[in-house]
């Protein structure tokens, strides 16, 4: 790769990037909003953790065909497709008379937001061809929900306070549909990358069968699956926890969004060691071995809460060497390059599945047992299935690349 190609493929990553940080931030502006609509929709706890997770429906049903489409149609069309429904739907919220149409809204930015994110490791696959650059990028690219996540939350109570939660919603429609100009002006038309077939990808179904019947997208999907559900759980009602336990709103958004943004290290370094050679089962394994640590001090026991604050962190950004690494995998372990973003759409679909139960769970746990102390479980156990995976997914790696 000469210089100008390398240049123009960073510039590429970088708009793919910050195309997916605006599509996070329609997920992150739901916890801090989360006490304002308790009170201006009267939404009960259990409302309001399939609140967080509706707009994973359309990835934990669609994500599958969606990966089939971009592999089809290309990355690039399909992400802009996204981009524009999600407004869409943030827009419907906005004008949501009550629960049923803010439910409603969740579900179409939900489909949205898959078709804007989903295709992205697949556009990136198409224009990086060094494989330590693509291991960086795709690195960076798993920080993308962490970080938009963390900006929300560290910027949405404030905001909120002072626009309202309605233009906050009609704000962010605007802001998709810009991401959409920039992403059509300055990446261009699909195509395939230097050295790759230039032939058009075979139909659906034996692309399909290619994907299903490899162990590869079977592991990887699972592992992610573990990951997001307990992840989202977490952070999602960390401004409630913090809330109920009677901190100032700004104490609560800025706590939230370090807890979140933090996972943008592990992702991002994810990405850095893989490209230097460090074996993809260890980084999953201390990922997994942190975020189960974390959780059971965070609410297992009886410690300060400086002390649980740090096992948060911990949860957090090394629990972030997870998806910066699946997303690796994901590359690596697709059956050929016609299958990539349909490798990644079935990870995606078990994400959404994960992050569709993980809140909603641990607020009927945390309902039934009258408060947050006996959630660990849950994660817990997430964390050492986790382990598990993470020595199926090392094996089928030493075996893809013949070592």
């Amino acid at each position: 790769m000469n210089a100008r190609d390398d240049s123009a493929s960073s510039r590429t990553a970088a708009i793919v990037f910050a195309v997916g940080v605006t599509c996070a931030l329609h997920v992150g502006k739901l916890p801090v909003a989360i006490p304002v609509l308790r009170d201006a929709l009267s939404l009960t706890l259990i409302q309001a953790g399939f609140l967080l997770s509706l707009v994973q429906l359309a990835g934990m049903t669609l994500g599958l065909l969606v990966g089939l489409t971009a592999d089809r149609l290309g990355p690039r069309r399909v992400m802009l497709a996204g981009l524009v429904l999600l407004a869409l739907g943030s827009a419907l919220g906005a004008v949501a008379p009550g629960t049923d149409v803010l439910l409603l809204s969740r579900v179409v930015e939900g489909m949205g937001f898959l078709l804007a994110v989903l295709p992205a490791p697949g556009l990136l696959r198409q224009r990086v061809v060094h494989a330590p650059t693509l291991a960086r990028a795709l690195g960076w690219w798993g920080a993308y929900m962490p970080l938009g996540t963390a900006l929300a939350l560290w910027f949405g109570a404030a905001f909120m306070g002072a626009v309202g939660w309605r233009w906050a919603w009609t704000l962010l429609a605007l802001l998709s549909l810009g991401a959409a100009a920039v992403l059509a002006l300055c990446v261009s038309v699909d195509r395939r990358a230097p050295g790759r077939s230039t032939d058009p990808p075979a139909s659906w179904a034996p692309r399909l069968k290619r994907t299903l019947t490899s162990r590869g997208p079977w592991w990887v999907a699972l592992a992610f699956f573990l990951y997001s559900g307990q992840w989202l759980a977490v952070i999602g009602f960390l401004p409630t926890i913090y809330a109920q336990a009677g901190y100032a709103a700004a104490a609560v958004g800025g706590l939230s969004a370090l807890a979140a943004g933090i996972n943008m290290v592990g992702n991002i370094g994810a990405g850095r060691l893989l490209a230097r050679g460090v074996r993809p089962g260890v980084l999953l394994g201390w990922g997994f071995c942190a975020m189960g640590i974390g959780s059971v001090i965070t609410f297992g026991l009886p410690v300060p809460p400086v002390a649980q604050y740090v096992a948060v962190l911990v949860f957090s950004g090394v629990g972030g060497l997870i998806p910066g690494t699946l997303f690796g995998l994901a590359v690596v372990l697709a059956p050929d390059d016609d299958t990539v973003s349909t490798t990644v759409g079935w990870m995606q679909q078990f994400s959404a599945l994960g992050q569709f139960l993980g809140p909603p769970l641990v607020a009927w746990v945390a309902t039934q047992t009258g408060g947050w102390e006996s959630t660990w479980w849950v994660t817990a156990t997430s964390s050492l299935l986790g382990l598990l995976l993470a020595g199926r997914l090392q094996a089928e790696w030493r075996r893809r690349i013949g070592v």
